[in-house]
């Protein structure tokens, strides 16, 4: 039986009896309490265990002449029911050695009772222990198959309780505790179970009637202590004696009983008369009981309580998983045949899902033929140029659910084409397995006809932004698709859409498309250049992105003005004083470096942005060469050599150089990197940072030709650099 099989059925069966389980598991912990608190103060003597009849009934006999019943309670506590020598009714808790009174008998309150019935029967009473019934049953089943879950997850028995991967708190909480409080949960839910039964007669209770021959009549009259059988009963073995009516009446008897079976005692003789022992169902049944309720004992009623409490949140954060684990609805807006870029996704818990339904959205909304589906569900797609796996590890190396089939569908639909493909594997490493099916993919992939390695395998420990980010860099800067790189896009709770009013907005002119937009939110929030502001032009899930400038504290934005941009289009329509929905977005993988020798920013087209916020911000005059790139030298661009040259007088700016390309002499910023060769590798080998924002293929170019310098200068690759931190971008 496949794990999905039993994973629905868990599904089903808690959502078929979540109510009636909520409802039971809470009246479940305040009767658990209860049962905690009836046993204090405590009325046990401490030699209860030892007492037996013949030394307890004499000795209350000389306190109490005429006694009605004594009972022992599931505490052990021993109460009577009597007269004393004046005539007086007692009533209460006793020391059995001595017929002191410990302590009055305390009934349940009228709220414990309400409890009670509630729980026993939901008020509906014959309808209401059926239903009682079948949620202890289905409680079982539920625990049952939750258990074949976890040893599937954890690859067998033996693993049952190794670390479990964390991949959200209620997940984590799940688990968890549902392997520490497995044995009581069983144990609520299997005793709940049998006590439905028996009292509902589907399990037959026959009593068994012992015949005990009498001896002759008129025979001396013993001493209750000489009475053999109670010299033979220990009071830990009594529920109830009732004393005769009337005493040295032959007639009247002792009535003892006991755990197991009910006795009548001749008063005079001491002779057994008549004896009923109950069938091992009953016994059973009062063992369920005090199993089922931890009556009689304290650690196990709290035990029990933590359980039933437990219960609520296991309904709790099984919804929450259940609600993860489809949240992430997939939104195909193509079909496969259309497909250009397919995602396909292995996730167990949503998770993974996430972040490719994160990069699915981002290429549907820059136009890309992209669609998104589960391994499971790999079929043939003709037009396919890339195939992107994000896969998770399901137990010890094995693929997540809906990633079983995988295998067998790549057989069964062999490419027609040549495709390119990159892996990206999702787990933790606190497992020895860490992404070892995103390894048996990419291993696979590699090995059929028509798959081409575009990206080697990338994978990611704890569902690290940072790390994920890492692969989003290397595709997109590959690709030249434009994802978005700012951390913030990728978590999982996102703000909440604040107000921003604009304060002012220019106007595009014949040789220039690009305007300049000011913003100011209407409540506190914190921002600085570099962040990312995230708009919702649609008024859906398409979001937008533009890297901003800090001037004033107001948000500045610079936009290219696109004939057919959603993004650009509602911007440029906003009039002064108008309000915008939008969120901030933190991206610290693009601040401007607190500790520099000295930074080199390279730009084009509306990338300067953030970079002017930077430079106005510079109040330690950190050397700033900026390198930016336009199309004309228009009315713009003498705007931004305005703004550099009062910045070079504030010594917040070193110098500015501008490329056009457009122009009588073109130039790109390639080649203004070319020229000043030397300060770009004295720059890189003196700590000094380097940041690029702009177009993709812009920061595609520049990359190749600082690679090319520090290979020719320094025998070193661009990477080094990257990996200390010393190349920051920010381009789309």
């Amino acid at each position: 039986m496949t794990l999905s099989i039993w994973r629905y059925a868990h599904l089903a069966l808690a959502i078929v009896s979540s109510l009636f389980l909520l409802i039971l598991s809470i009246t479940g912990v305040i009767l658990a309490y209860d049962a905690v608190d009836e046993r204090l103060p405590a009325y046990r003597t401490e030699n209860f265990d030892s007492l037996t009849l013949a030394e307890v009934i004499p000795e209350l006999r000389k306190v109490y002449p005429d006694i009605i019943e004594i009972a022992v309670d599931h505490n052990h506590f021993v109460s009577i029911d009597a007269m004393d020598e004046e005539g007086n009714t007692v009533k209460g808790y006793i020391d059995p050695n001595t017929g002191a009174v410990l302590g009055e008998l305390r009934p349940k309150s009228d709220f414990i009772q309400w409890i009670t019935a509630l729980h026993r029967s939901l008020f509906i009473h014959e309808t209401g222990r059926v239903l009682i019934g079948i949620t202890s049953f289905l409680l079982l089943l539920i625990t049952l198959s939750g258990i074949v879950l976890i040893i599937k997850r954890q690859q067998g028995i033996r693993h049952f309780f190794d670390k479990i991967n964390r991949d959200f708190f209620a997940q984590y909480f799940h688990v968890v505790s549902g392997r520490l409080f497995l044995l009581p949960i069983v144990l609520i839910a299997l005793t709940g179970t049998y006590l439905f039964l028996i009292r509902m007669d589907l399990i037959k209770k026959t009593n068994t009637e012992v015949e005990h021959p009498q001896q002759a009549e008129n025979l001396d009259q013993l001493d209750l202590s000489d009475f053999p059988i109670f010299n033979e009963t220990s009071l830990s073995e009594v529920e109830k004696i009732e004393f005769p009516f009337i005493p040295d009446d032959a007639e009247e008897f002792f009535v003892l009983k006991l755990k197991k079976r009910v006795l009548s005692v001749n008063q005079i003789t001491g002779e057994i008369v008549e004896e009923t022992k109950y069938p091992y169902s009953v016994v059973l049944e009062r063992l369920s009981l005090d199993l089922h309720t931890g009556r009689t004992s304290i650690i196990l009623a709290i035990v029990l309580g933590l359980a039933s409490l437990n219960i609520v949140f296991f309904i709790y954060s099984g919804f929450v998983i259940t609600f993860k684990r489809t949240r992430t609805k997939i939104r195909n807006k193509i079909k496969p045949d259309q497909a250009e870029i397919v995602i396909l996704v292995g996730s167990e818990n949503g998770s993974t899902l996430f972040f490719a339904d994160k990069i699915h959205k981002q290429l549907l909304a820059d136009g890309k033929k992209s669609f998104l589906t589960e391994m499971n569900k790999f079929r043939d797609f003709p037009n396919a140029q890339h195939i992107l796996v994000f896969t998770s590890t399901y137990g010890l190396g094995n693929p997540p659910t809906n990633a079983l089939q995988f295998g067998q569908l790549l057989d069964a639909y062999p490419l027609k084409q040549e495709v390119q493909f990159s892996v990206l594997g999702f787990g933790s490493k606190a497992y020895p397995d860490f992404c070892e099916y995103a390894v048996q993919v990419d291993q696979l992939l590699a090995k059929k006809e028509g798959f081409v390695r575009y990206l080697t395998m990338h994978t990611v420990n704890d569902r690290s932004v940072d790390e994920f980010v890492q692969w989003v860099h290397r595709w997109s800067e590959k690709s030249l698709l434009a994802l978005a790189t700012a951390p913030a896009v990728y978590q999982a709770k996102l703000p909440k859409l604040k107000k921003f009013k604009v304060v002012s907005k220019t106007l595009i002119s014949e040789d220039n498309a690009t305007f300049k937009l000011i913003l100011k939110p209407t409540s506190g929030s914190k921002f600085q250049s570099g962040d990312l502001l995230a708009i919702y032009p649609a008024d859906d899930h398409r979001e937008r992105f533009y890297s901003i400038g800090v001037s004033n504290n107001a948000i500045q934005l610079m936009v290219k003005l696109y004939p057919d941009g959603l993004g650009s289009s509602y911007l440029y329509a906003l009039e002064e004083n108008s309000l915008l929905n939008a969120r901030i977005m933190d991206n610290p993988n693009f601040y401007f470096p607190k500790h520099a020798t000295a930074v080199a920013m390279i730009a084009n087209g509306t990338g300067i942005a953030p970079f002017l916020g930077m430079i106005a911000a510079n109040q330690k005059q950190v050397p700033i060469h900026l390198y930016a790139g336009f199309r004309h030298n228009n009315s713009l661009t003498k705007q931004y050599q305005l703004f550099a040259s009062e910045e070079v007088k504030n010594m917040r700016l070193k110098e500015l150089s501008l490329a056009f390309s457009r122009e009588k002499e073109s130039q790109y910023v390639m080649d203004l990197i070319r020229r000043d060769a030397a300060f770009f590798l004295n720059l890189l080998e003196n700590a000094g940072i380097v940041m690029i924002c702009g177009s993709l293929n812009m920061q595609k170019d520049v990359e190749k030709v600082l690679e090319e310098l520090s290979l020719a200068k320094h025998n070193k690759s661009l990477d080094y650099y990257k990996e200390k931190g010393q190349i920051l971008s920010d381009c789309y």
